[in-house]
């Protein structure tokens, strides 16, 4: 039996293929590098070695003073008490004026002048009434002397008693009719004309009298007086932030008329009522207007500053996002990082307020956190 050789041309591919199985079988096995990261549960470990650590930069969170802001568009407003629309009570005609515009006044200034018909009527029956109380005050003393002398009957002295106490209250309605007019019954004369005074400290805004014109009694009002020197700001605010508004509460006034100019506020009255149409409510905020700057229906914009409060504040590059929660990585004791949700509030500059989540002394990442979302 002979045996089969392998042909010379062979050879060489067969001893390549026993070289090279015999240096992979004498090399030894190439060493398993370490992940940079590893994630159990919210849990992140970055290894030492990776150079990721360099691309983490670290807080520690602390507390400081916070005062919350909150931006919204106001009106400025005349406070009630303080304007007055002046209409006289009486129909008349104009026979002097007084008014001009900027005219400061006083509860005692005198705006203008009317012959008023119901005003004379008024000024008989004070007279009238004056005279009658003043025989029934002489008849009572003359029926007084004459008991005193007894001459008189006690019959007689009772009805001249009863007689002055009808007149003398007829006399105090007639008084009283006087003084609707804001007339002085002691200074009274028959057929003088109505003074119409101001009836509040403050300045004449507004002024439609001409000298001769007949005024009705149901007539809109002929002229304004106002006290400007505090106005009200009305501003609105959305009622899911109503609750952070409270009265005195400051307020920064900024007037888009004049750029930089900044007016200090306080809120006066929060309203009880939500406007169903706009979902907000009404808050009034009352301000010094010494210089007339603010003037009646003019926008503003409304900075309501917060009383003082003892806040957290990190980086908002420290605030991540997912699944619509806002989140950052807490550095543990043993240098690793978990993944907190946290409540955030308002801002200021590049800082975000947390509410809930974070506690002093806590150790977070500030910058760079984004990398280890990609951690599996």
């Amino acid at each position: 039996m002979k045996l089969k050789t392998t042909s010379p041309q062979y050879l060489p591919a067969i001893a390549l293929l026993i070289i090279g199985f015999n240096s992979s079988c004498s090399q030894p096995a190439a060493k398993e590098v370490p992940a940079e990261f590893t994630l159990k549960g919210d849990v992140i470990t970055v290894s030492e070695h990776s150079p990721l650590k360099g691309k983490l930069k670290t807080i520690t969170v602390q507390t400081e003073p916070y005062r919350q802001e909150m931006m919204t568009a106001g009106t400025v407003k005349a406070i009630p008490t303080q304007y007055a629309e002046i209409a006289p009570p009486f129909q008349g005609r104009v026979t002097k004026s007084f008014l001009k515009l900027g005219m400061k006044t006083t509860p005692e200034t005198p705006l203008f002048e009317i012959s008023s018909p119901d005003f004379i009527a008024a000024q008989k029956i004070f007279f009238q009434e004056k005279s009658q109380m003043q025989q029934a005050e002489r008849t009572l003393k003359r029926q007084k002397d004459l008991m005193a002398n007894g001459v008189g009957t006690q019959k007689d002295l009772e009805e001249a008693q009863t007689a002055y106490e009808v007149e003398k209250k007829e006399f105090e309605n007639a008084v009283i009719g006087i003084k609707i007019f804001k007339a002085n019954p002691e200074k009274l004369s028959l057929g003088q004309a109505l003074t119409v005074h101001a009836p509040i400290h403050g300045e004449v805004i507004a002024n439609k009298v001409v000298l001769g014109q007949f005024i009705k009694d149901d007539a809109a009002s002929v002229a304004t007086v106002a006290d400007l020197s505090k106005v009200w700001i009305a501003g609105q605010v959305k009622e899911k932030d109503i609750r952070y508004i409270q009265e005195k509460d400051e307020c920064e006034i900024e007037i888009a008329a004049l750029p930089g100019k900044k007016i200090k506020g306080k809120v006066y009255h929060v309203n009880e009522v939500v406007d169903e149409e706009t979902r907000s409510v009404q808050v009034l905020i009352e301000c010094n207007n010494s210089d007339h700057a603010l003037k009646p229906g003019m926008y503003v914009s409304v900075n309501f500053i917060d009383a003082p409060t003892s806040a957290i504040l990190v980086p908002l590059k420290a605030i991540l996002q997912m699944n619509d929660a806002n989140f950052v990585f807490v550095v543990t004791n043993d240098g690793k990082y978990l993944k907190r949700k946290v409540e955030t509030g308002g801002t200021t500059g590049d800082r975000v307020v947390i509410k809930s989540g974070l506690a002093k002394g806590e150790k977070i990442v500030s910058e760079g956190g984004f990398y280890l979302l990609e951690a599996k």
